[in-house]
């Protein structure tokens, strides 16, 4: 079976008859089919998951937070591990003598943590929180209360002391691949560039669709070039994003026992590496297949990929309020959200949101 190469107008084949874009779609769907039959069979290389780590702004020793009267400790938890465990002292007072010690700790809700399943609570009044999740991000707050006793007056003296610590869930950056692609063409002003830079948009989909993955953020523009021996040919150049968080994506990660972040950067390679072979193909195609070139066609070795850091939908960076977890993906607060993979969260304008993690404004 004759394969096609990805192409919009002009001649195409062998005999040099013009080619009709349905024609032309039929051979870069040909190709696409060459190329998810040679990746059958062929699952992605997994990724080692990065250590869990849980990073605070506050005194940090052995995985113990200490608390601070004067202002709150930021504590930032990766989802589904264990928090550092959460002080309900000072780091000076912990060096003292404390009499009679009571304490009592609050979640993000104002209820008592005691008894709650996931927060681990000692008679010295430490809290680990288990299996952290968005939901679970807020003020926690201690109030230690504990006796003074002036032995110079004989007085006793009841002291109670607050402490603030605003923690966070925070993911691992998940991947998104940035695409450049260069395609001959006729002329920057022809309407056949726009109709076929579409075309390539939904047959690059197709490819990557089973993967829960989209192409994003396509655009392209048409420069005229100036090249020895060549004349003056234009080009399209053509860029794109391929984002593994295409709908369903969401189901694909509840049915796992654990965050998926290794599956979903697994998903994003896997659709990049599709992608990267189908380009190759036209290479092929294009040297072994036909005795006229299409018009509009790839430009061989033109296709780059780079590599971007992005955060999932209800997560964000930022590098002024989370400076110390500057590289983390840390939960959206309540009044912002992330409806994407743009890597902040943006402000509510009318309705506030008063959860964390908001992927959208009510």
């Amino acid at each position: 079976m004759q394969q096609w190469p990805l192409n919009g107008v002009g001649m195409a084949g062998g005999g040099g008859r013009p080619c009709c874009p349905q024609q032309a779609l039929l051979g870069m769907v040909a190709i696409m089919a060459a190329v998810v039959e040679a990746r059958q069979g062929a699952p992605g290389g997994a990724r080692a998951a990065p250590e869990e780590e849980q990073l605070s702004v506050g005194f940090f020793q052995k995985n113990l937070i200490y608390g601070n009267d004067r202002r709150a400790e930021n504590v930032y938890v990766k989802m589904f591990s264990n928090s550092p465990t959460l002080v309900c002292m000072d780091l000076s007072l912990s060096q003292d003598e404390v009499i009679d010690p009571k304490y009592s700790w609050t979640g993000p809700d104002g209820r008592n943590l005691e008894g709650q399943g996931f927060a681990n609570l000692t008679d010295s009044g430490e809290l680990v929180l288990l299996g952290f999740q968005e939901s679970m991000s807020g003020a926690y707050t201690c109030a230690l209360s504990h006796r003074i006793i002036e032995t110079s007056a004989q007085k006793e003296v009841d002291v109670t002391i607050t402490y603030r610590f605003m923690v966070y869930a925070y993911r691992e950056a998940n991947h998104v691949y940035q695409v450049s692609v260069r395609f001959t063409s006729k002329g920057c002003e022809l309407a056949a560039n726009a109709r076929f830079v579409e075309e390539l948009k939904k047959i690059l989909e197709d490819l990557i669709s089973d993967l829960t993955s989209r192409v994003e953020r396509l655009s392209y523009r048409c420069h005229s070039l100036e090249v020895p021996h060549r004349g003056s040919p234009s080009e399209l150049f053509v860029t794109f994003q391929v984002n593994p968080f295409a709908p369903g994506w969401e189901d694909l990660c509840s049915s796992l026992p654990q965050d998926c972040e290794d599956t979903t950067n697994q998903r994003a390679q896997q659709a990049r590496e599709r992608i990267g072979e189908f380009f190759r193909k036209q290479t092929y195609a294009l040297k072994h297949q036909f005795q006229t070139v299409p018009t509009i066609h790839y430009v061989e070795g033109s296709f780059s990929v780079t590599p971007i850091d992005s955060c999932r939908p209800g997560f964000g960076r930022n590098n002024i309020t989370h400076r110390s977890c500057a590289s983390c993906c840390v939960v959206c607060s309540p009044g912002t959200y992330s409806p994407d993979s743009a890597g902040s969260c943006r402000l509510c304008v009318r309705h506030r949101t008063a959860r964390y993690g908001a992927k959208s404004c009510p």
